[in-house]
C-alpha cells in the first residue's frame, strides 16, 4: 500500500515508520485527503494560498440615450376580405378560377346552371310583348272613338273606359319591362364574379351542389397592403399618444406622426423587410383585458404575407435619457436576481445586485445598482468571488441601439 505522491511528507513518514504505526498513519492520511481534497499540494492550491490574483476583462458602464421599443403579438388579416356568395339559387356547374391564384374584380369564379333563368327571361319578354299589344289596341280604340264622342255618336263613358284601358296597358308595359330586367339580372348572376382584386381561397363547395344566396363559395382577400391587428396596453397607448400631442391636435393622434413606423417580426424570427404604419385604433379600451386594439398596414409585394399568419409588431415608444448600459455577458442571473462584479479600489471585486431593464443589442440597461463609469467584469465572471483581488484588463464596449 502506498500514499499519493501529491503529499510527499506523509509518504516519507510512512516509509520510515514501524509496521505497528503505519495503520495509524494510513488513517490519518485518508482523513487529510477527505478534508483537504486530493490536490493538497497542487500548484493551483498553492497559488490560491499565496494570494495570487487572476486576470479578468473589465469594461466601463457607459451612459447614453437609448430608444425604447415595445413588441406585441400580431395577427395578419386581408385589407379587404370579400365572401363570394351567389345571388341566385341553382346547381353549380363549373369553377372558373384556380384556387389560391390572384383574381381581378369582375372575373368569373363560378357558374350556376343558367337554363332556368334563361327560360324565365324568355317568359318575361313574352309578357312584355303581350302588354305592348294591349297598349296598341287601347290606343287604337281611344284614337277612333275620340271624334265620335264629339259628334255624340257614342257615349262619353265608353271613351273613358277605353282611356283607362290604355293607361292600364302602359302600366303593364312598365311592369313587364321591369320583369325582363330582373330576369336578365338573374341570368347574369349565374356567373358568380369576384367583387375585388385579390387572392381567391379554396372553394367551399363542389360542382353539382345546389347553392343559394346564403352559401359561401370562397373568399377573396386583398393582401397588398395587408393589415396587422395587435392589442397594446392602456399604459403603452398613453405613452404613444403623450409623445404625439406635441405634433398634432387631431383626434386620431397615431395617424399623422413619423413615429408610427412599425417592424414586423415573422414566426421564424426574421424581420420583414418592409416597414408598416398604424392606420387606426379601436374606439375603446377592452375593459376585460385593459388593452386597445391597434391596426397597422404593411406593403406586401408578391403577396408573401397571408391572412391568418402570426407575428410580432415592434414600435418605438420613446427614448430613455442617460441610461446606464453594460454588456449582457457582464450580468449574471441566479434564481431571478441579477448581479454584476464591480472592480473597485485596489482591484478588489464586489458582487453587486442590480435591477435590469431593456436589452439594447449586445448591451443591457441597468436601472438600479450601478453608476456610469464604474468598471464591471466582462470576461471571467465565473471565476471571481466577492472580495477577491484581480488583475483587470480594460476592454471597450461598443454602444448600440435598437434598430
Amino acid at each position: 500500500m502506498s500514499l499519493p505522491s501529491a503529499c510527499p511528507a506523509i509518504s516519507k513518514a510512512f516509509e520510515w515508520a514501524p509496521a505497528g504505526v503505519r495503520v495509524s498513519l494510513i488513517l490519518a492520511a485518508l482523513t487529510a485527503l477527505v478534508l483537504t481534497g486530493p490536490s493538497c499540494g497542487s500548484p493551483k492550491s498553492q497559488a490560491a494560498a499565496s494570494g495570487t490574483s487572476i486576470s479578468v476583462g473589465v469594461v466601463k458602464a457607459i451612459q447614453m440615450d437609448v430608444p425604447v421599443h415595445a413588441e406585441w403579438v400580431a395577427t395578419l388579416e386581408g385589407y379587404v376580405n370579400a365572401q363570394i356568395q351567389p345571388q341566385v339559387s341553382g346547381y353549380l356547374i363549373s369553377q372558373d378560377y384556380k384556387e389560391g391564384s390572384y383574381v381581378h374584380k369582375g372575373d368569373v369564379l363560378f357558374e350556376i346552371d343558367p337554363r332556368p333563368f334563361q327560360a324565365l327571361l324568355d317568359q318575361a319578354k313574352g309578357q312584355l310583348a303581350q302588354a305592348r299589344a294591349q297598349l296598341y289596341l287601347a290606343e287604337v280604340n281611344v284614337k277612333r272613338d275620340t271624334p265620335l264622342v264629339k259628334e255624340r255618336a257614342i257615349a262619353q263613358s265608353q271613351l273613358d273606359t277605353e282611356t283607362a284601358a290604355r293607361m292600364q296597358a302602359q302600366a303593364a308595359i312598365q311592369a313587364a319591362e321591369a320583369a325582363v330586367e330582373q330576369a336578365q339580372l338573374n341570368l347574369g348572376f349565374t356567373s358568380v364574379r369576384s367583387l375585388v382584386d385579390g387572392i381567391a381561397g379554396i372553394a367551399t363547395t363542389q360542382m353539382g351542389n345546389l347553392v343559394s344566396p346564403t352559401t359561401v363559395l370562397t373568399t377573396v382577400s386583398k393582401v397588398d397592403p395587408i393589415k396587422v391587428f395587435f392589442p397594446i396596453s392602456e399604459q403603452e397607448y398613453l405613452q404613444f399618444t403623450s409623445r404625439l400631442l406635441k405634433k398634432t391636435s387631431t383626434s386620431d393622434l397615431l395617424r399623422t406622426s413619423n413615429s408610427r413606423v412599425l417592424d414586423l417580426i415573422l414566426s421564424d424570427g426574421s424581420t420583414y423587410p418592409h416597414k408598416g404604419q398604424v392606420i387606426f385604433t379601436d374606439r375603446q379600451v377592452d375593459p376585460q383585458t385593459g388593452t386597445i386594439r391597434v391596426v397597422g398596414a404593411f406593403p406586401n409585394p408578391g403577396n408573401i404575407l397571408r391572412p391568418g399568419q402570426f407575428g410580432r409588431v415592434r414600435a418605438l415608444l420613446g427614448v430613455r435619457q442617460r441610461a446606464v448600459l453594460v454588456p449582457q455577458r457582464s450580468v449574471t442571473e441566479l434564481q431571478g436576481t441579477y448581479e454584476v462584479a464591480v472592480v473597485g479600489a485596489q482591484n478588489r471585486v464586489s458582487l453587486r445586485k442590480v435591477k435590469v431593464g431593456d436589452r439594447v443589442g449586445p448591451l443591457w440597461v441597468i436601472d438600479e445598482g450601478l453608476a456610469a463609469g464604474e468598471e464591471v467584469v466582462s470576461e471571467g465572471t465565473s471565476k471571481v468571488r466577492d472580495g477577491m483581488t484581480v488583475k483587470p484588463t480594460v476592454e471597450t464596449a461598443q454602444p448600440e441601439g435598437n434598430r
